[in-house]
């Protein structure tokens, strides 16, 4: 009788994902036959409902913006939760238009590169690179355009729990080159893949667990996977910051950057230890933040309620920064003198 009723639920579950396969497949439809300025349009309706009148994930979002930007009026507040809901349904269409509007011979109308001559040389180099990014801009385009440029990366990913929806997304993803590997026991494929002088491409700001290695991020405690560092320092790779952010306020139009690298074999400051690594690519995505706030996911559950120990911890480093910054140098009171 239960073999009966499990196979049941099972047979209803997959009706039900595959008739909420059939309609994202519709809307994408519908979505690649827009031209671009009527699908920005589109978008802010959309956000404009998400952001106001049908609010979605309304305390997650505003409890996130009240503790990284406390001294933010309420009224910018409701600005930037629309201008980012803006950006995450612009970001739905351009996956699906870049499937048919980015291609080898065009990609120089859509995506401008900062930080060329940095990526191009670690990308024909021998050794293996970790590049890291995060929930910010466009990132499914950013590893589809690396793809475009014939350049084969592996990157992490959870599986849906959709396996319609998971098929199409992951054939995106590795339909120029990306190839994509579940997290779930993925460290023996990824360690291989360095050692073989791969590139792996990696999302840095996913939350880890009360046992990952704690670190205030945006002046928030945040919890974060050690992997993503010793995956760098178990290969000698050195790791690279990157993004790919909207620009111009226009759809379908990305720059594409590098802002920093550290180099395990090099970098005596940032490169040694897993704690090193990580702090430094937190600094790095908070830069980009920096650079457009409103392309970044805050309705994503990044700060949680770290451990006791943990926050005294975190708290006792941050009056010991405090007390560095504060008092003065020798260079500053000597020229005082």
């Amino acid at each position: 009788m239960e073999t009966v009723k499990s196979r049941l639920h099972l047979m209803r579950q997959r009706a039900l994902d595959a008739i909420a396969y059939a309609m994202v497949r519709s809307i994408v439809a519908l979505i690649q036959i827009m031209p671009l300025d009527m699908g920005d349009r589109f978008c802010r309706v959309i956000a404009t409902i998400l952001s106001g009148p049908l609010p979605v994930r309304k305390r997650v979002i505003q409890s996130t913006l009240s503790q990284i930007f406390p001294d933010l009026p309420e009224p910018q507040q409701k600005e930037l939760t629309f201008a980012m809901w803006h950006h995450l349904m612009l970001m739905v269409c351009e996956v699906a238009w870049a499937q048919r509007r980015l291609h080898r011979c065009n990609w120089y109308r859509h995506v401008r590169f900062r930080g060329s001559q940095t990526m191009l040389r670690s990308m024909l180099s021998d050794r293996s690179s970790v590049y890291v990014t995060g929930h910010f801009g466009n990132f499914e385009v950013g590893g589809y355009t690396m793809g475009l440029m014939g350049v084969r990366t592996l990157a992490i990913a959870r599986r849906l729990d959709n396996r319609f929806l998971h098929d199409w997304v992951e054939n995106f993803r590795s339909a120029k080159g990306q190839d994509v590997v579940d997290k779930i026991g993925c460290a023996p494929i990824v360690e291989k893949h360095l050692q073989e002088g791969g590139m792996l491409s990696l999302l840095a700001d996913q939350h880890a667990g009360e046992k990952g290695l704690w670190t205030d991020f945006c002046g928030v405690p945040a919890s974060c996977h050690k992997a993503l560092a010793l995956f760098s320092l178990t290969a000698n790779a050195p790791m690279m910051s990157v993004y790919t952010r909207r620009i111009d306020g226009k759809p379908m139009q990305f720059e594409s950057g590098l802002l920093g690298v550290v180099d395990p074999a090099t970098d005596s400051e940032n490169g040694q230890s897993v704690g090193q690594m990580t702090e430094w690519y937190n600094r790095q995505l908070e830069s980009m933040i920096d650079i457009a706030p409103e392309q970044y996911w805050w309705l994503h559950r990044r700060w949680r309620t770290p451990p006791e120990k943990v926050a005294r911890r975190l708290e006792k480093k941050r009056e010991k920064a405090l007390l560095a910054s504060a008092a003065p140098t020798k260079a500053s009171t000597s020229q005082a003198a």
